[in-house]
């Protein structure tokens, strides 16, 4: 055996052996972790990280604000302006508007030798309504006291959280022609762009796009039947100057998770081999690419992508992105792009974040949009390491060498051994019959902005996804990495986001009339209950595994229109007559000057009617009682009749009256009350759950609709060190030299 081949297995080895020990709750990884991602080894090079349940694809995973770089005194800033009501074409109404902007930022900059076109980044003109600007302090400040200004905020860097895995939800493959309906679905993806020469993207068999298509294609991409429109932002830069291809490979991971097409015998050298697909393989494609290797997804192109997607007629928005806690819904550029997206009917996806397994961490909570955590499938990657003394250790990890098997020389300095060598086999895939687990990396909750929302939302598969990969990265996304594949297995929140996306869009081409709420509803209430004795119980996998056959016929759903989430809003205090400098506002967030007709309520429990139940308590052994108002849709049969099964948990009860709604047309609205009341009790010193879980069933016979119930206490902080997610850049941004 020569060095070479002696320094690669070692390398190898070390990292095989971290992994196993990581996957043993050793060396700091916290308790209840399951099956961290597997780390990947190969010819290029191992990629051995130091926090290894914080996946990564070439892109760090926390977000923060940062200097735009110019190096003049300037940040980038969103300016929310009010909205126009303007009786005139598009492109004339985009102009005025535009005019408009610029008039407001030379007025505010104060006698500067730019003038405030040069300093627009964007103009939000089609669904939303402002811009994004470079400006000093002072002149923000300025700005601030303009008539028609509502609010300013400083830009937020978010990041990307990232076969078989749709047989293990039961969505089977349409083994001939996609499904008319399918054709007419759009998928806006909001990521690190796409490879279009990849076979997922094929568009053999698709009709041209639908009629109501009004998207773009730039002209560094040749778009077909299936890409049927991409554009790149960053920083307000011209298609020419920059392309929406994929040089990470995570936006193409994402989208052929969501709506690949189906790809035979697709696998990772051999490794999870089987037919690559997505959801819904006749929907269509359309790209936004928000996100750069080096400055992460900017605020200011969310909302530029977010603002052309609504407004290019797409059905479901993927945005497989987060931040590393959540931001009040005014500063959170995704939050305020669903709400928007919400107006025209479009139903946004989003990742939970790869924070786990503190609580808190969960990114992304507003209620008008899903939070999909992370989970395993039922098929494991493992790699077999056999020391000199014949000990066998079994790890979760990818191991891609060809040779592995050879003996390899082990040197631990601090230790001495008789036969310091070890084999290291090539990984094999076997079957966990344990899974779904909810993945270790996975942010968990509760909802640190709306604690009466459950958040995440719902679970799906996120751990060692096989999909579609840019040519243009590495298969470890290293530098010193030269292996090229077309198929990739990374794991992530933002995988697990690509599959509710594609079953939101399934539904939504079985119901295109069903509103983002009642699309949302379906998902939560048919969702498969998790059995698990993680502590954090719902804050880590919501209402349970995405089960996109049984939301297509959900029987009941909750629904919520955009007043709705306006009077939620108002409840918590968000109104138009907050300072701009304290940008707080409704009109922030909705874009219009809707006022509040209550003042807040001041209670953390919400009245808005949302499939799952959270129900904070001041603290444990604390009486409480609260009552829940809830309506609901039928979407089933005209004559149903539903009866209510309750699941309650120790010192807690919960009642519904009236325990039984009789429907006589399709969707007729009844509305009935949850109460729940009781004490919670303390967890027990050696482990047990946070919270109490419960659930309400409403059953016709044939359906289940389940409405998972949460109580915990607000004091989590007491039994939680409070700390920041384990994502920080001097962590997670790469690994250590090798």
């Amino acid at each position: 055996m020569d060095a070479t081949t002696i320094s690669r297995s070692a390398l190898a080895l070390v990292v095989a052996l971290n992994t196993i020990f990581l996957a043993s709750g050793l060396h700091g990884s916290p308790p209840h972790v399951a099956n961290p991602a597997p780390t990947v080894v190969g010819s290029g090079g191992p990629r051995i990280s130091r926090c290894i349940p914080c996946i990564q694809v070439g892109l760090p995973l926390v977000a923060g604000r940062r200097n735009d770089g110019h190096g003049n005194g300037t940040k980038v800033y969103i300016v929310f302006t009010a909205e126009a009501a303007l009786d005139m074409s598009e492109s004339d109404a985009r102009l005025k508007i535009e005019t408009f902007h610029h008039d407001l930022l030379t007025d505010a900059l104060d006698g500067s030798s730019s003038s405030g076109r040069e300093r627009v980044i964007y103009h939000y003109t089609r669904s939303l309504h402002g811009f994004a600007a470079r400006l000093t302090e002072q002149e923000k400040n300025n700005l601030a006291g303009k008539d028609g200004v509502l609010s300013i905020h400083e830009r937020v860097v978010y990041r990307p959280q990232t076969t078989k895995s749709w047989d293990f939800l039961g969505l089977p493959l349409h083994e001939h022609k996609s499904p008319p309906f399918e054709q007419d679905v759009i998928i806006g993806v909001i990521d690190t762009g796409i490879s279009p020469d990849s076979e997922s993207f094929s568009d053999d068999g698709l009709a041209p796009p639908p009629a109501k298509w009004k998207g773009r294609c730039s002209a560094h991409i040749k778009c077909n039947n299936k890409i049927i429109g991409a554009w790149a932002y960053d920083g307000g830069l011209e298609d020419g100057q920059i392309t929406p291809k994929d040089d990470e490979g995570h936006g193409t991971h994402t989208a052929s998770t969501a709506a690949g097409s189906a790809v035979r015998n697709a696998s990772l050298y051999g490794l999870a081999n089987g037919t690559a697909r997505g959801a819904v393989p006749g929907a269509r494609l359309a790209i936004y690419k928000v996100c750069w290797y080096d400055t992460g997804c900017a605020s200011e192109d969310i909302l530029a992508a977010m603002d052309d997607a609504i407004a290019d007629g797409v059905d479901v928005i993927s945005a497989p992105l987060s931040t590393d806690s959540a931001y009040e819904y005014p500063d959170d550029a995704l939050a305020i792009g669903a709400f928007h997206a919400v107006r025209r009917g479009v139903v946004t996806a989003v990742s939970a974040g790869n924070c786990g397994s503190k609580l808190g961490t969960v990114g992304n909570v507003a209620p008008w949009m899903i939070s999909t955590a992370a989970t395993t499938t039922d098929r494991r990657i493992v790699s077999r390491v056999v020391l000199g003394n014949q000990k066998h250790i079994l790890g979760h990890s990818i191991n891609t060498f060809p040779d592995i098997a050879k003996r390899s020389l082990l040197v631990d300095p601090g230790n001495c051994t008789r036969d310091p060598v070890a084999s290291i086999f090539n990984s094999q895939t076997v079957f966990d019959a344990t899974a779904p687990v909810v993945a270790g990396f996975s942010s968990r909750g509760p909802n640190m902005i709306t604690p009466g929302i459950l958040k995440p939302d719902i679970s799906a598969p996120g751990v060692s996804i096989l999909a579609a990969w840019s040519p243009s990265s590495s298969l470890s996304t290293g530098d010193d990495d030269d292996r090229r594949v077309p198929y990739n297995i990374i794991s992530g929140t933002s995988v697990a986001c690509s599959h509710v996306t594609g079953a939101a869009a399934y539904v939504k081409s079985v119901h295109p009339d069903w509103s983002p709420a009642a699309i949302i509803s379906s998902l939560v209430t048919t969702a498969t209950p998790i059995h698990s004795n993680l502590p954090e119980a719902e804050f880590a996998y919501g209402a349970g595994q995405a089960n996109p056959m049984g939301a297509i016929d959900p029987g009941l759903v909750y629904d919520a229109s955009e007043a709705d989430y306006v009077e939620l809003l108002c409840a918590q205090g968000y109104n138009t007559t907050q300072p701009v400098a304290e940008p707080r506002g409704l009109a922030t967030v909705t874009g219009t000057n809707t006022t509040c007709s209550s003042p807040p309520t001041g209670s953390m429990m919400v009245g808005l009617n949302y499939p799952s139940i959270a129900v904070p308590v001041i603290n444990y052994g604390v009486g409480f009682a609260v009552e829940i108002p809830r309506t609901a849709t039928n979407v089933g049969p005209a004559d149903s009749v539903y009866r209510v099964k309750i699941s309650s948990a120790p010192g807690i009860t919960v009642s519904v009256v009236p325990d039984e709604l009789a429907f006589h047309a399709e969707r007729q609205k009844l509305e009935f009350k949850v109460s729940v009341t009781g004490s919670l009790q303390a967890p027990a010193v050696d482990g047990g759950g946070l919270g109490a879980s419960a659930s309400i069933v409403w059953s016709d016979g044939e359906r289940q609709v389940r409405s998972p119930i949460y109580v915990f206490s607000t004091q989590f902080r007491s039994y939680i060190e409070p700390e920041k997610c384990r994502c920080v850049p001097d962590k997670c941004d790469s690994p250590p030299d090798s």
